[in-house]
């Protein structure tokens, strides 16, 4: 039955109470969704600090970001959030030059090419393309504008895509570090439609991938999107500041501390159990609950809830050590914004420099250096999963001693941070679009029930923050117009 006027819901909404489980981005968009419409909400989250992805650490004085350092402006949902909250005047630019690609086999490391798509090259006989093919390379790669186009049917897979196009130098000394690097992932197992979105109908049309990524580039001339990506002066933390003070005035409650054991579902709406601490904390109840939290905690919640939960493969594990250095010789930059590796070739697969990506954090720094070195990727343990923080800070001080061509000594580490992630497993990957579909309709079976978070919506904020928005529309909905 639906609500006979408008004029009911207001009242109705304050009889709501959704407890949205987990405090990463995409349960405080979730929140702040049923808050802002008169709903009360409290929020559990099982860490001491809210952000999930998003976290911030102090070295020496200097606040970093400990995790995600920007968002893609792709869609815009990101910015307009960003602006709505205040935080327009925040909003920075990466600097700093491009990446450098590091581990080339036979070759010494060279920028990463320009122009490319997903590291695919426009023209194989660029110079900056050749330093890293090779002469044999880009002549292989040149055979792509001879051969048949793709006219039935279209390849899922971009690594078998570009090999058989392009051959596997491309593929492995141009694109495998792009998508390990963005990704976690092997070229193998991205989905070309949803990785490059027009990239086989180009091929189609033109002839080559060559030609695809040309025309591509040619669609867009003009457009100007601004950068893909975008950050916040002071760290992405800040934005997670902002939500929970926007939670906050829209009244609702904020519990960190507080991990979730498990959900039992009534007549009348759930019962949240909270694990027992020496506050011995009480069940909760509530009229809805929105589980947002990572992969295999919201599994275990959901498994006597929600039937026929469609595993959806095994999630990279990613550590992120970040380095604060008295390091000089650091100061021009000799690598660009960062490093990515061709997989195989080094323990870590991707460094940040971002002292010199960032003017705002150069600005905190000084005369010091900021790097930050990733390390895990899909089907790899992350090379620290084994080591103690110490060692975990030799290992990536070594690394970034490769990768950025200079000679690091332990005594410039003035200090070292150490981040644990599991990684929501990226849209992009072959079948994950399919295996995400069934899951959510699975969920959506449970009344009183909305599932959040990059698991499901993908990694990044640009798919969690729409995604989360459109989940809560639709629990809030359920609850305001029918009863």
């Amino acid at each position: 039955m639906t609500a006979e006027h408008p004029a009911e819901l207001p009242a109705r909404a304050a009889q709501q109470h959704v407890v949205v489980i987990g405090g990463g981005i995409g349960g405080l968009m979730a929140a702040r969704e049923c808050a802002k419409v008169g709903m009360r909400v409290t929020v559990l989250e099982a860490q001491s600090q809210l952000g999930g992805s998003i976290r911030s650490a102090e070295l020496d004085g200097i606040v970093v970001d400990a995790g995600a350092e920007s968002f893609a402006t792709r869609g815009g949902h990101v910015r307009r959030l960003v602006d709505e909250l205040g935080l327009s005047d925040a909003v920075v630019t990466p600097e700093g030059g491009g990446a450098w690609l590091s581990g080339i086999p036979d070759a010494p490391d060279a920028p990463l090419p320009k122009g490319g798509l997903l590291g695919i090259p426009a023209n194989p006989f660029q110079d900056d393309v050749r330093a890293i093919l090779g002469w044999r390379g880009a002549w292989r790669a040149y055979v792509d504008r001879l051969r048949p186009p793709l006219t039935i049917g279209h390849e899922r897979s971009l690594g078998k895509l570009v090999a058989s196009r392009m051959g596997t130098r491309v593929r492995d000394r141009l694109v495998a570090p792009v998508t390990a690097g963005v990704y976690s992932a092997l070229p193998e197992d991205v989905d070309v439609d949803i990785a490059a979105p027009g990239l086989n109908a180009a091929l189609t049309r033109v002839g080559s991938l060559s030609g695809a990524v040309l025309a591509l580039q040619g669609d867009r001339a003009g457009k100007r999107p601004g950068a893909a990506v975008l950050g916040l002066d002071g760290g992405m933390s800040r934005l997670v500041d902002a939500l929970r003070a926007d939670l906050e005035k829209y009244g609702a409650e904020i519990r960190t501390d507080a991990r979730v054991v498990r959900l039992a579902s009534g007549t009348d709406g759930w019962t949240v159990t909270i694990e027992e601490t020496a506050d011995a904390e009480e069940p909760v109840t509530a009229t809805a609950v929105i589980v947002a939290t990572a992969e295999p905690a919201a599994r275990e919640l959901l498994a006597d809830h929600v039937a026929g939960l469609t595993e959806l493969g095994e999630a990279p594990e990613i550590e992120i050590v970040t380095l604060l250095l008295d390091a000089p010789e650091l100061d021009a930059a000799p690598r660009g914004s960062g490093v990515l590796t061709v997989p195989g070739s080094h323990t870590a697969k991707a460094l940040t420099h971002s002292t010199a990506k960032w003017g705002w954090l150069r600005r905190d720094a000084g005369a010091r250096h900021v790097v930050r070195v990733s390390f895990g990727t899909q089907g790899e343990p992350a090379a620290t999963a084994a080591l103690d923080d110490d060692a975990a800070a030799q290992l990536a001080l070594s690394e970034a001693s490769a990768l950025l061509g200079v000679t690091l000594r332990p005594q410039q580490v003035r200090a070292a941070h150490r981040a644990r992630f599991v990684q929501s497993q990226p849209t992009s990957l072959i079948g994950a679009a399919e295996r995400r579909t069934a899951v959510r309709a699975a969920a959506h079976k449970t009344p009183r029930l909305a599932v959040v978070g990059a698991w499901l919506a993908g990694t990044g904020l640009a798919q969690v923050v729409p995604d989360a928005v459109a989940e809560a529309d639709r629990l809030r909905g359920e609850l305001l117009w029918q009863h």
